[in-house]
């Protein structure tokens, strides 16, 4: 298995306490039908990749944070904004994660020779 029980368990903890604490702090107010701010909440994860996309384009640090690259402080935004997504819509995205790894590892255009192939998978 790649994740331990205990780290599943933690990463959902991580989930309940990041979506709690912007219920509390007011981040859910606007809309109190959740589906209706998924679209939303996935452009606003989309630009925080787009944001990591340039730090690493450019090999900036952090304006906010700068002791750590743009690329690392934007992508924990991303991880971030994504749990508390799922702690909105009641999803094990841990769960999902460790399902997803165990599944792409039978995947032949996960392996290394099938990607090297003059068709293979590149990214």
């Amino acid at each position: 298995m790649f994740l331990t029980n205990q780290s599943i368990n933690g990463l959902r903890q991580i989930q309940t306490t990041l979506h709690c604490h912007n219920v509390n702090v007011g981040w859910w107010d606007d809309t109190p039908d959740v589906n209706a701010r998924v679209p939303e909440k996935l452009c606003l994860i989309h630009s925080e990749i787009s944001e990591a996309m340039e730090g690493h384009r450019k090999n900036l640090m952090d304006d906010k944070i700068p002791n750590r690259k743009m690329i690392e402080v934007e992508l924990a935004d991303a991880v971030i904004r994504i749990l508390d997504l799922g702690g909105a819509l009641k999803l094990d995205i841990a769960g999902a994660i460790e399902d997803k790894f165990e599944f792409n590892k039978t995947r032949a255009d996960h392996k290394r020779s099938e990607r090297s192939e003059a068709h293979g998978k590149r990214y």
